[in-house]
């Protein structure tokens, strides 16, 4: 989208990437910002980053280049913030903003845990999926929608739990099943809408393919234990789309 005003490929794609940290920065800033003053609680306000940020930047991908290194230059924005994260988490950096918006308790070193898991995920899932590939795309959606929706319906709404499991509810997830579905169908329909596949999708398709894969992660989320779930969401769909279950 930016060839037409920077013909140089890689001065395009950096101009790109520095949109996309701009606008993933502003994000997590106006959330941190709420958090720190009292505005949100810091579990909404964890979850808030959660399934708005991953959206945010998946967006900004039309953005860049059809070039084969315009992934890399897209990757960079996660691992530039998922660096800060560490860099948060062990103590090298203070943001007490970040820490009260994305921990549970305040321990700075939540953040080296969960919300550094969501990074690498996508850092990984950018570089080796992209924007050609319709199941890296409704894995990172299930990350961000499911995972992020199951936490805030299952706390409130969450009173009848699933057999044999105490921090798992049906509303959770339900939640996890309709923002996996709704989201990953709602962006893997964009992006085929605009020839980012080959061959193209039919609706049926993406449908079934997003019902499929959100049904299966949503048992995943369920049994899986707190923070590492963030990869084994994404684990899973791309296992299942590798061998072809997914969008076949």
């Amino acid at each position: 989208m930016l060839t037409s005003l920077f013909p140089n490929p890689w001065l395009a794609d950096t101009v790109a990437a520095l949109i996309t940290l701009a606008v993933a920065v502003l994000w997590l800033r106006i959330v941190d910002a709420l958090a720190h003053r009292g505005l949100l609680e810091s579990r909404l306000s964890r979850k808030i980053i959660h399934i708005g940020t991953g959206p945010l930047f998946v967006a900004c991908w039309p953005l860049f280049t059809g070039e084969p290194a315009a992934r890399w230059f897209a990757a960079a924005v996660p691992l530039i913030i998922s660096l800060q994260f560490v860099a948060v988490g062990l103590g090298w950096m203070r943001d007490d903003a970040a820490v009260q918006a994305m921990t549970r308790t305040g321990d700075r070193r939540e953040i080296l845990r969960g919300p550094l898991y969501y990074g690498i995920a996508f850092v990984l899932v950018t570089l080796g999926w992209w924007r050609n590939s319709p199941v890296g795309i409704l894995a990172l959606m299930a990350l961000c929608g499911g995972d992020g929706l199951a936490d805030i319906v299952g706390r409130r709404l969450g009173r009848v739990k699933l057999p044999g499991f105490r921090e798992k509810s049906w509303a959770g997830s339900a939640a996890m099943f309709l923002g996996s579905f709704i989201f990953g169908a709602a962006f893997v329909g964009w992006f085929n809408s605009f020839g980012a596949f080959a061959p193209a999708l039919s609706g049926a398709s993406i449908l079934s393919g997003s019902f499929a894969a959100s049904a299966i992660v949503t048992l995943i989320e369920a049994v899986s234990p707190r923070d590492i779930d963030n990869l084994l969401i994404v684990a899973v769909i791309l296992a299942l789309g590798g061998a072809g279950l997914i969008f076949a």
